[in-house]
């Protein structure tokens, strides 16, 4: 599947406030910084579609953008905010908590969320936490590793190898994994062919 235009929509402060549930939708997150915006821009082949910063937490609202695949098929993009380390105060992060999760749970349309997840670090707490918490909302997930082209290929595949591993303690099956570099567009085929299929699943 190849995208043909994407297009922003709105900026929601919640989820009730997002755009009718009418198409597939498609959200993205992960700890800040995380390289979240660069993904979504080149899953779209558009530069500048979702702001990119080097300032975590610059994205603060849930963020939809229209897309038209070449199989004619019209769905959502959701960029969500990151969670982590943004340096914002204690209720701004609560009210983004409540935000997400209202989202993410409450959102009939949501198909899939890509959790992002930086492939140059060990397995890190805070990600171990929203992959299982995920589990407990019963949210549809996949594992998104980025930055691949920031570490040697034997690096990355142990730092894959060790999320999962990790993981595997609490899950009976892994969820679908993908392993991309927004500067490369590995993974870019791979994230865009199990979208096709899911659009297909919602179709039916």
């Amino acid at each position: 599947m190849e995208i043909i235009s994407a297009t922003y929509v709105i900026s929601s402060p919640s989820y009730d406030k997002c755009p009718k549930s009418d198409k597939p939708e498609y959200a993205f997150i992960g700890r800040s910084n995380v390289g979240k915006s660069s993904l979504i821009n080149m899953l779209c082949n558009i530069h500048k579609l979702a702001k990119t910063s080097s300032s975590p937490g610059k994205t603060q609202l849930i963020n939809h953008f229209e897309i038209v695949s070449d199989d004619k098929e019209h769905w959502y993009i959701v960029d969500l905010p990151g969670f982590g380390f943004a340096k914002v105060s204690s209720s701004i992060r609560s009210k983004w908590e409540k935000m997400i999760q209202d989202y993410l749970r409450k959102r009939e349309n949501l198909m899939n969320i890509f959790l992002l997840i930086d492939s140059r670090l060990s397995p890190q707490k805070l990600d171990i936490e929203f992959v299982n918490q995920l589990g407990k909302w019963k949210v549809p997930f996949s594992l998104v590793f980025t930055k691949s082209d920031k570490n040697t290929q034997k690096e990355t595949a142990r730092h894959v190898k060790d999320f999962l591993e990790k993981i595997k303690q609490d899950w009976e099956e892994l969820p679908p994994y993908f392993v991309t570099s927004a500067t490369k567009k590995n993974g870019r085929k791979a994230i865009l062919d199990y979208i096709k299929e899911l659009n297909q699943i919602a179709k039916k």
